[in-house]
């Protein structure tokens, strides 16, 4: 079965707020098995654009990766960042060669 991942690119206006959403993440992630791969971190842009923060999320299958995202409790996490952050979220299904 092929894994799940959450690509995310973020701008943060309030890091303070934002913390909040770290914090109220982690209960629908542990549920859904999530593991980061990519948290911020060091990086250099090569081409095109992006965001200041950049996220890799991988879960156990496409199907976990999806219904974490719809859980009410991801779903309450998200209320909190979606005020204080600009955000381009895909959720995919990982290669399975």
């Amino acid at each position: 079965m092929a894994k799940g991942y959450w690509v995310a690119h973020v701008d943060v206006d309030d890091m303070d707020a934002y913390k909040n959403y770290i914090a109220a993440n982690g209960a629908a992630f542990a549920e859904y098995g999530a593991r980061f791969l990519v948290r911020g971190g060091e990086r250099e842009l090569r081409e095109g654009t992006a965001r200041a923060r950049t996220v890799v999320i991988e879960f156990p299958s496409y199907e976990d990766a999806l219904a974490c995202y719809e859980s009410d409790v991801y779903q309450a996490a998200k209320a909190l960042r979606d005020p204080v952050s600009t955000g381009d979220l895909v959720i995919i299904r990982g290669y399975d060669g």
